[in-house]
């Protein structure tokens, strides 16, 4: 008998290697927390250095920055889903809400990639400015989290269609959808405190 199987756990804990892999995200949860967090106290206080260049009320377009907010909260809904079909041991709707899951995500990269674009026909660049250089960095490491999330799940999901659903590839998919909401809190940290108040 397997002393560390409960089949009254959720699949993803029911492996002792996935019990121990989750806490272990959460650890690194805890270190994002604190880069992301270093990242808002530079752009805080760069934010009024812009040198004569453009501020964000100049630059930013609230309009495609609330699309880009709802594609990536939509995304997260969509990824509780796909724990909703782990969880019913049901694979192709794991794999369909992944899959639209990751579509969410790479619209919201392609607006994010635009916005870069017009911030530098606009002439604001990392080198105008502290404040731009602080943005740049700020939205860009989100962004990098963003691409990383999508390449994992497409790995994910090339994985899952070879072993299926196990306590093991269950643990995967769980910590991969927190790591994705988490995405989106920090994004909501960064609708409100960077556009929201740099366009108020």
């Amino acid at each position: 008998m397997n002393m560390n199987t409960n089949s009254s756990l959720p699949m993803e804990y029911q492996s002792e290697q996935s019990r121990l892999n989750i806490l272990g995200f959460w650890i690194f949860i805890g270190a994002e927390i604190i880069l992301f967090a270093t990242l808002f106290a530079v752009y805080g206080v760069l934010k009024p250095r812009t040198a004569g260049g453009p501020t964000g009320a100049d630059i930013f377009v609230i309009k495609d920055v609330i699309v880009q907010t709802l594609l990536l909260l939509t995304s997260s809904f969509t990824a509780g889903l796909v724990i909703y079909e782990m969880r019913r041991n049901h694979l192709k709707g794991l794999i369909l809400w992944t899959v639209i899951t990751l579509l969410l995500g790479a619209g919201f990269l392609y607006m994010e990639i635009n916005e870069f674009i017009h911030y530098v026909e606009m002439g604001a660049t990392m080198q105008t400015s502290a404040f731009l250089s602080s943005l740049f960095v700020l939205l860009g490491t989100h962004g990098a989290h963003v691409t990383l999330g999508i390449g994992w799940a497409i790995l994910l999901m090339i994985q899952l269609a070879k072993r299926k659903i196990t306590p093991v590839t269950a643990g995967k998919v769980h910590i991969w959808a927190l790591y994705w909401h988490f995405l989106d809190v920090i994004w909501i940290f960064i609708f409100t405190f960077v556009y929201l108040a740099g366009v108020l």
